[in-house]
């Protein structure tokens, strides 16, 4: 062989022995980079699954202690995660458990938490994935979790631990029963001494005005009752409240202890955020309705003034003061209504809503006739057709207006019969109204006779003039005059017209006018006529009365 040749394949030999570890640190290199390629792939489908896949709690004793998401071999993680607690509960019942025995070890694929060679879980790189750390940081984190609970399950159901919790027990409830036996003794004593110890206040019911609401006895037992009633409302908060810290001593029921009180408190809670939460619409509430009592108080006083006559209005009389406040009134409460109704709670609520719809419906159809009244009695007020105390007739009712409001007028009669008339019923009548004129004018009372002609028509007019003028309550000015209102075929109709200032008393008037005309004309002998004298004028005694009294004479009772 050539030395050439031999150098040639000795320089090929040795390129080769220095490439061969090139190569091999190139083939390291890419299968580095294809794995982390590869759990650079894991992670992206493990973030992608994080909102859909839920994990399965591992809750050995009361808490969660940690999730599993991966299935291992033929177990899903919901298998898993029973399996783990079942294993980690039996440590906890054991007498003798030891923290330094549990340990972890790596198997091939996984690295596992054991317990004297009893394996409790194993950790994988998907489970390590799950909790973005590595398998073996996982694995200590687990059994440093495990290790916990397990201390911290035996101290719980320790003998120790066990009558420790049932001696705060006793005393606990030895503390709420002296209690509830301390309130019971006060509110007794404090009724007692309320009930004897007032004097002439236990002999005395509850009044108000003149209308007895509860006598001696009642009232006594009304405040026993309260007592009573107070006293087991206390009790009953004592329990509820002892409860929870009664279930909180003891682990098994410290749970139910969290949900006895959040009965309790997040009721609480919910109606003190609700009432924080509205402060601002309370304090807008409240401003606005000084806004509109102001409002109020400016009307009332233009009221008050305009009534006493401080303030003249042309064409306003005062008597429409009142009614037009009343009216203003009802208006700008009606405006404050609608203001405010968006500031109240519940105001965008259905429910409120409905009921507010409904309860306009309500009154729409239900005071249809009411609301013809009220607009009847508001055209009457400014219509002045009658005011308070005055005389009226309306259809063949006869009395003084003793009451008005929007609905009906109350007329008393002169037997003292109260009428209530609605008001609609008053417009579609007429009235006629005795007292508008009589302050100023004078009322023209008058009544009417028929006398024969064989009387002289002077001697008639002054026998019922001087019959008038002996009347009390008729005015001598204007003076009383006669009025011949037909010539019939036996007499002559007479009437008498006198003024009077005193509407309300025409009965008594009447009265003694009639009276007075009988004895003035039975004094100067003129018969008064009659249709039923007409055909007995033929002899027979006349209806004249001797001995008449003199005129002016009061009849008895007057």
């Amino acid at each position: 062989m050539r030395p050439v040749t031999v150098v040639l394949a000795f320089v090929l030999l040795l390129g080769g022995i220095i490439q061969l570890p090139l190569a091999m640190a190139q083939l390291a290199v890419s299968a580095r980079q294809s794995d982390s390629l590869h759990l650079a792939r894991q992670r992206h489908q493990v973030d992608s699954l994080r909102l859909i896949v839920k994990g399965f709690p591992v809750v050995p004793f009361r808490d969660t202690l940690f999730y599993i998401y991966t299935r291992q071999g033929s177990f899903s993680a919901a298998e898993r995660a029973e399996a783990v607690a079942r294993r980690i509960r039996r440590l906890g019942d054991e007498y003798q458990y030891s923290a330094d025995s549990l340990l972890t070890s790596a198997a091939e694929q996984t690295i596992d938490i054991e317990y004297k060679n009893n394996l409790i879980v194993s950790v994988s790189g998907q489970d390590a994935l799950w909790a973005e750390t590595s398998a073996p940081e996982q694995a200590e984190r687990l059994r440093a979790l495990i290790n916990s609970a397990i201390v911290k399950y035996q101290q719980e159901t320790g003998l120790e631990t066990r009558v420790k919790q049932a001696l705060m027990a006793c005393l606990l409830i030895s503390g709420v029963a002296l209690l509830i036996y301390l309130v019971g003794r006060l509110i007794k004593w404090l009724t007692a001494k309320v009930i004897s110890g007032q004097g002439s206040w236990k002999s005395k019911g509850i009044k108000i005005s003149n209308t007895e609401l509860l006598n001696a006895e009642q009232k006594v037992n009304l405040i026993e009752g309260i007592a009573a009633m107070v006293k087991w409302l206390i009790v009953a908060l004592l329990v509820y409240m002892a409860l929870p810290l009664l279930f909180s001593i003891f682990p098994a029921t410290a749970e139910m202890s969290g949900r006895l009180l959040g009965y309790f408190l997040n009721p609480v809670k919910k109606v003190g955020s609700a009432v924080w939460d509205y402060l601002p619409n309370l304090f807008t509430i409240i401003v606005l309705v000084l806004i509109f009592r102001f409002v109020l108080k400016v009307l009332n006083y233009f009221k008050s003034e305009i009534a006493c006559g401080r303030i003249v209005i042309n064409g306003f009389y005062p008597d429409w003061a009142n009614p037009t406040y009343q009216i203003l009134r009802i208006m700008v409460l009606a405006f404050m209504l609608i203001v405010i109704f968006p500031y109240m709670p519940g105001s965008d609520s259905q429910v409120f809503k409905g009921v507010s719809v409904f309860m306009g419906l309500v009154f729409t159809l239900g005071s249809a006739g009411a609301l013809g009244n009220v607009v009847a009695g508001l055209v009457l007020t400014y219509m002045r057709a009658f005011k308070i105390g005055d005389r009226v007739k309306i259809n063949e009712v006869t009395g003084d207006i003793i009451s008005k409001s929007l609905l009906v007028t109350r007329i008393r009669t002169i037997q003292n019969e109260i009428i209530s008339i609605p008001n609609s019923s008053v417009m579609n009548t007429h009235t006629i109204n005795y007292s508008a004129e009589a302050a100023q004018n004078g009322l023209i009372l008058h009544t009417s006779v028929t006398i024969g002609y064989d009387s002289p028509w002077r001697q008639v007019h002054a026998l019922l003039i001087e019959a008038a003028l002996a009347t009390h309550f008729i005015d001598a000015e204007p003076k009383p005059y006669v009025l011949q209102t037909s010539l019939d075929d036996y007499y002559v109709s007479y009437r008498l017209n006198a003024y009077t200032k005193h509407p309300n008393r025409q009965a008594v008037i009447y009265s003694e006018l009639h009276q007075n005309i009988q004895d003035a004309f039975n004094r100067a002998g003129v018969e008064i006529m009659s249709p039923h004298y007409r055909a007995q004028r033929d002899g027979n005694a006349s209806t004249v009365i001797p001995d008449a009294p003199p005129a002016g004479t009061a009849p008895q009772g007057s």
